[in-house]
């Protein structure tokens, strides 16, 4: 190839064969998508091992992007059931898979999933250390750190959450600033907790060109980690939040140095009234690069249903400017998801991804809705179900309450105000009592 990566290629004026295939699902222009990515304004992440890769673009002019939390735990180790659990994700329209396993051999996983899976790949090779390494935390070093992150590339994975915004200044400035609710990031605390044992700078941080090297060679989308990400309402767009993001801006920079295409985690938990600031912030710090948002979780009272209060969230931080939503299911905060979980959590991210596309004017969003509306206004039940983002249970709800007449739903019978209307309309005499 006369490229390395995706933004390498796009620089040279290169169109690829990922550029082109993500240009017609977005019904935009092989050249629109070259440019965004040339400029960082989009992402594809696409590993050149990962060869059954179905790929998909990441930008905020895109639609909005679904990424599904899956993998094994201490409690939870059945390969099957998460394999199940993936295979029903990428059906229901999930663009992305992170694996975030933390127990047993997780290579294994890994490599399955990047050997089957057409969905965007992602891993946090900070947890993976702690389980491939298996020794004191204290005694993993930079070297071990740095050499996970290689696997990872190795395996095929296409995009890697690197916590290298908290470094030791952030710490300290965390440590004077407390949280609520402290570092609420896995891969945060743990790289947290071992610069505290060890007095070293955080590795991804202060070898982040070594880490850099290593995306260019496989072309890994670096995921910059938010660490200092809120865990509570009263923590978000604290000091140490935005400080951090300081520090993933000028990473994004040396990052497209170096042609290293960049995605930006974000918050987290935080108030409606927010959002939309720190959407925009974002885009000033970071230069626009893809915002990969955690929800958010606008009110912390919610366990059990935090999937509706991650998708409200979700729709105002895409509408004002996020391009991935990672999905969160009503098991957040209380166990591992199930399958039934990682359906809840997939809907409703969906739901809100289009809802915000089609407040940001996404090419062709709202098609779907008109559709719909045509089927609604024709009576038609089966073109309803096969438009439905869940055809399930939507056709579950009908059958269950079945109506004294076809043409109508147990709601209304005849008080239908469509049937009435298209009657009315149509010159036909309305009578409901006597039909």
């Amino acid at each position: 190839m006369d490229y390395t990566t995706q933004m390498d290629a796009a620089r040279k004026g290169i169109i690829t064969r990922e550029m082109e295939l993500v240009a017609r699902k977005e019904k935009r222009t092989a050249e629109e998508i070259r440019q965004w990515v040339a400029e960082g304004r989009a992402a594809i992440p696409c590993n050149r091992v990962h060869k059954a890769l179905d790929p998909n673009g990441i930008g905020s002019m895109l639609k909005t992007k679904i990424n599904v939390n899956l993998g094994t735990s201490r409690d939870c180790m059945d390969l099957d059931t998460e394999v199940e659990k993936v295979n029903r994700a990428v059906a229901m329209g999930a663009e992305a898979i992170m694996d975030l396993s933390s127990f047993g051999d997780t290579r294994v996983f890994r490599r399955r999933l990047t050997a089957e899976c057409p969905a965007i790949i992602g891993t946090v090779p900070i947890y993976d250390a702690v389980v491939y390494y298996h020794k004191a935390l204290k005694e993993i070093t930079t070297e071990e750190w740095l050499d996970i992150v290689r696997m990872h590339a190795e395996d095929g994975v296409d995009f890697m959450t690197i916590h290298c915004g908290i470094n030791r200044s952030t710490a300290k400035r965390f440590k004077e600033n407390r949280h609520l609710t402290n570092i609420v990031s896995r891969g945060g605390s743990i790289i947290f907790a071992w610069m505290e044992m060890t007095g070293k700078e955080n590795p991804f941080y202060e070898h982040f060109d070594d880490i850099l090297e290593i995306c260019r060679e496989y072309d890994v989308t670096l995921s910059l980690g938010d660490a200092c990400r809120p865990g509570c309402l009263k923590d978000a767009s604290d000091i140490s939040q935005i400080e951090e993001l300081v520090t993933l801006g000028e990473l994004t920079r040396r990052a497209w140095e170096k042609d290293v295409q960049v995605i930006i985690e974000g918050p987290g938990h935080m108030p409606l009234n927010q959002i939309e600031a720190n959407m925009r912030i974002q885009k000033e710090i970071c230069k626009g690069a893809p915002f990969y948002v955690l929800g958010p979780l606008v009110t912390d009272v919610a366990p059990g249903y935090d999937h509706i209060t991650a998708a409200i969230g979700g729709a105002l931080a895409a509408a004002a400017g996020a391009s991935f939503l990672c999905y969160v299911t009503p098991a957040e905060h209380l166990r591992l998801p199930n399958v039934d979980d990682v359906k809840e959590g997939i809907i409703a991210s969906r739901i809100a991804a289009h809802a915000a596309d089609i407040a940001k004017g996404i090419p062709s969003a709202m098609d779907w809705d008109n559709e719909m509306s045509l089927a609604r206004k024709n009576l038609d039940w089966e073109k309803m179900f096969s438009l439905a983002i869940d055809p399930e249970k939507a056709r579950r709800y009908r059958a269950e309450a079945k109506p004294e007449k076809e043409d109508t739903c147990s709601m209304c019978g005849n008080f239908c105000a469509v049937k009435n209307m298209n009657r009315i309309l149509d010159g036909e005499i309305v009578n409901i009592f006597e039909e």
